[in-house]
């Protein structure tokens, strides 16, 4: 029994020594064409030293891979080989690698290129001063700058690593991106030669011939130059800059969107739009938003604040026209307004509030069926108004603060002065009613008047002078002796509680409680292949479903 188990245990150390024999054999590196032979057991004891014939290079090859050379020292116990001049790794029919020398470590396939490297796959040339190729992990690296030149694009950065399974580069420190059409400089992206598709990291620009892109964290196909950006992104759009959480464009198409914390800057006409969702139609100069949306015009120092559940700006520069639709407002310090929709023409400086209009200056209330505010185009401040078909004026006596002065008509008239109400025209069937002091501003009664037409001058926001036109009648009536009618006239409503104060007010409830996508990439890291996959899958995004087609131009009924 004892012989048996010590036959058993020789045949398992034969073949154990074998094995590695023959391991050892396989990892070692195998020297095809030596040519010159020699050694020198002083300078470089353990090395076999070979050099080039007349005729052909010193020749080795390792698992896959053939190395030549002018002159090599090869350290067999070490499996380490030293090649100097004219030095060309090649491997398989797809990677070719030439420099100046070369160090290779056949235990971890490992090779160090350095003077003049130039490493040649079938989608790109990288060219770099000392280059390190694992061959074990199939990558390549660098750290001292390198240079990649494909069909396409030239592609510098001062580190480097090249993934030849996915001819994936990965780039980091002073990246620059150079084609005819455009330029791209980043602190760290991703590259792959086949697509030519760009991942952004770090700070990153792209500069078109009509376009700057800046983002933080993107994406960007260089073959139709299209992209988008997912943190701290902008895009300068000919005469607007987009800026947003997330912003889409694509350039065939001449369009980009944008979502969350969205801020379009029209650059000619000092407006911006605010909003959550926002397109931009470059080629028709423009902007559609939605979602807490929010048009502000600089106007004599001061901001106006238009706001609907849409907004669309529309025409070039000098032809400009912002919409508002569906509970739309407006505010400025000394003028506030709603109706259903705005119409702002800021070539004849029109601004049109269309059904059910209500508009506040200073301390005066006008409602009609239409009203029209025009702005001085030379100044920018309010010259004049028009309340078409209806219209009904209503202020807080000053002075009692209990009863409402009020002037009803078919249209009225208005001329400001200082962007404050001065003067006002009422015609047609006008009916007044006014609560009238003495000069010591004791009060003497309620007039009640009718007439075909009434002037009233203002002064300090309240009526100072009123004159009567065509058949002027009336009454006054003292206090306590008022007709059992009351002192409104018929139609008369205060909306006193749906007044906008601030700019805040233009905003409704929904839109203050409107809920915002996350919008992920925000924080490090992140990994935007599967950030791209993610958004591929969802079909509310803007890069799978821009909004520029026919479906979604049908359901807005556009």
């Amino acid at each position: 029994m004892f012989k048996y188990k010590l036959v058993i245990g020789l045949i398992l150390f034969v073949f154990s020594v074998n094995a590695q024999d023959k391991s050892t054999e396989k990892k070692q590196i195998k020297i095809v064409h030596g040519a010159n032979f020699t050694k020198d057991e002083v300078k470089l004891p353990g090395a076999s030293i070979f050099s080039r014939d007349s005729e052909r290079q010193v020749e080795f090859e390792h698992q896959g891979a053939t190395l030549w050379c002018d002159v090599a020292v090869f350290y067999p116990k070490e499996n380490r080989l030293l090649a100097i001049d004219n030095v060309r790794m090649q491997q398989g029919d797809s990677i070719q690698m030439d420099s100046g020398k070369l160090e290779y470590f056949g235990d971890i396939k490992l090779a160090k290129a350095s003077k003049n490297v130039v490493l040649q796959s079938p989608d790109a040339t990288l060219t770099t001063d000392t280059l390190y190729f694992d061959r074990e992990k199939q990558e390549s690296y660098y750290r001292h700058f390198g240079t990649i030149i494909d069909t396409a694009n030239t592609i510098k950065s001062r580190i480097g690593r090249f993934f030849m399974e996915t001819n994936k580069y990965q780039l980091l420190d002073s990246v620059t991106v150079e084609n005819p059409k455009y330029h791209v400089l980043s602190e760290q992206m991703d590259y792959y030669t086949d697509s030519e598709h760009v991942y952004m990291y770090g700070p990153s620009t792209i500069t078109g011939k009509d376009y700057v892109m800046y983002c933080e964290r993107g994406y960007y196909d260089s073959k139709v130059e299209t992209g988008y950006g997912i943190k701290n992104t902008r895009i300068d759009y000919s005469n607007k800059i987009i800026e947003g959480d997330s912003v889409y464009f694509n350039k065939r198409k001449q369009f980009a969107s944008a979502t969350n914390n969205i801020v379009v800057t029209d650059t000619v006409n000092d407006g911006v739009i605010r909003a959550h969702y926002a397109e931009v139609y470059k080629e028709k100069d423009s902007v559609f938003a939605t979602k807490r949306a929010v048009a502000i015009n600089v106007m004599e120092k001061d901001s106006l604040y238009m706001h609907g559940d849409t907004l669309m700006v529309t025409g070039k520069p000098d032809n400009r026209i912002i919409r508002a639709f569906r509970d739309a407002k407006f505010f400025k310090t000394d003028i506030s307004g709603k109706c259903d929709s705005i119409h702002f023409d800021q070539k004849t400086g029109i601004t049109q509030l269309i059904t059910n209009p209500i508009i506040w200056n200073i301390d005066n209330q006008m409602t009609g069926d239409s009203i029209h505010l025009i702005s001085d185009l030379e100044t920018d401040k309010l010259d004049s108004l028009k309340v078409i078909n209806n219209a009904f004026i209503i202020s807080l006596d000053t002075i009692s603060k209990t009863g409402y002065n009020q002037a009803k008509g078919k249209n009225l008239f208005g001329k400001f002065v200082n962007n404050e109400l001065n003067f006002i025209d009422l015609v047609q069937n006008v009916e007044v009613i006014y609560y009238s002091y003495n000069d010591q501003n004791e009060f003497v009664g309620v007039d009640k008047s009718l007439c075909g037409k009434v002037t009233m001058e203002m002064k300090e926001n309240a009526i100072d002078v009123i004159t009567y036109y065509i058949n002027p009648s009336g009454q006054t009536f003292p206090e306590g002796q008022e007709p059992e009618t009351g002192v409104k006239l018929k139609g008369f409503v205060w909306y006193g509680d749906q007044r906008i104060y601030t700019k805040d007010d233009i905003f409704g409830e929904d839109d203050n409680n409107l809920v915002l996508p996350i919008i992920r990439g925000i924080s490090n890291p992140i990994d935007i292949d599967a950030e791209e996959q993610e958004r591929h899958k969802n079909q509310g995004d803007p890069i799978n479903n821009p909004p520029n087609t026919k479906a979604t131009r049908k359901k807005r009924g556009t």
